[in-house]
């Protein structure tokens, strides 16, 4: 059984980019394009990690971390932020909210997917 991936962003191109690379990958990939929509994704379908932009309307990555990462039964899902805020702040405190990397955007899908490996496996 492929590992589950949920990719949150409110950009369809960075969602399609990076479902596609992940997909070719062999991971099961779904995509959310909201804050809410992630947490009800992660409650219903608990994939084993989240790739989450930060800025997107309602609720932002940083609260869906802090949600992810405050709830027993979420708690272990592996998270990495794929954002375009690159300033050191940012990761800091993407990091210090229990993200486990740091991307900032424009990205190489293939340096995505390594990271990915390297927090999940193949």
């Amino acid at each position: 059984m492929s590992k589950k991936i949920l990719v949150v962003d409110d950009e369809p191109a960075i969602s399609r980019l990076v479902k596609m690379s992940l997909a070719v990958d062999g991971y099961d990939v779904r995509t959310a394009n909201s804050g809410f929509e992630a947490m009800e994704e992660i409650e219903s379908w608990k994939p084993e990690l989240v790739v989450l932009d930060i800025m997107m309307p309602g609720m932002n990555g940083y609260e869906v971390c802090f949600e992810v990462k405050s709830k027993p039964q979420t708690k272990g899902i592996k998270i990495v932020f794929l954002s375009a805020r690159g300033n050191p702040g940012d990761a800091q405190q993407g990091l210090s909210l229990g993200a486990d990397d740091y991307l900032m955007k424009p990205f190489d899908p293939d340096e995505l997917l390594e990271k990915i490996r390297g927090i999940i496996g193949a």
